[in-house]
């Protein structure tokens, strides 16, 4: 994670509840010391976002989603958004936000090693032939004599069909 100030690496990390409301900060060693992290008593996540203007500047004060009223104000204040148009209202101020403790701001997903789709009929020749001779190298006998069989099958539709 990258710190909320700096493009250093987080290594500290705060998390301050606020009526109800649950803020969190991500700090590099040096800004934690700079903005008096060490005293707890002085603490305020609200403060030290307000402590760095160059993060906001006048045009996002004013902005409000015109769908469900949530302002900038109340993005700020309460850590959340009110609707899906917010994320397009507030994507000024979101993306640097996401950014900091984030790789980057596109979330690009993860497919799992073992998610193979599974294929019916439309399988191509050459992929259940190469399963076929994969299951038999593997000694998976049943596996192969129903891949066999699909081949069979599929082979049979073609030859029907031309």
């Amino acid at each position: 994670m990258k710190c909320h100030h700096c493009d250093s690496q987080a290594t500290v990390h705060l998390t301050q509840i606020i009526n109800g409301q649950m803020h969190k900060m991500d700090l590099c060693e040096a800004c934690a010391q700079e903005k008096g992290v060490t005293n707890p008593d002085n603490l305020s996540i609200g403060n030290l976002l307000d402590e760095n203007p160059s993060k906001v500047d006048a045009s996002t004060a004013s902005m409000t989603c015109e769908s469900c009223g949530t302002t900038h104000q109340d993005f700020k204040k309460g850590g959340r958004l009110g609707c899906e148009a917010c994320y397009h209202v507030f994507r000024p101020v979101l993306e640097p936000l996401l950014d900091g403790m984030h790789a980057g701001v596109k979330h690009l997903g993860k497919v799992p090693s073992r998610s193979v789709k599974k294929k019916s009929d439309d399988d191509s020749e050459e992929l259940l032939s190469k399963e076929l001779k994969k299951a038999v190298e593997e000694e998976n006998y049943e596996k192969a004599a129903k891949l066999r069989d699909r081949l069979k099958k599929l082979q049979a539709k073609s030859s029907a069909s031309a």
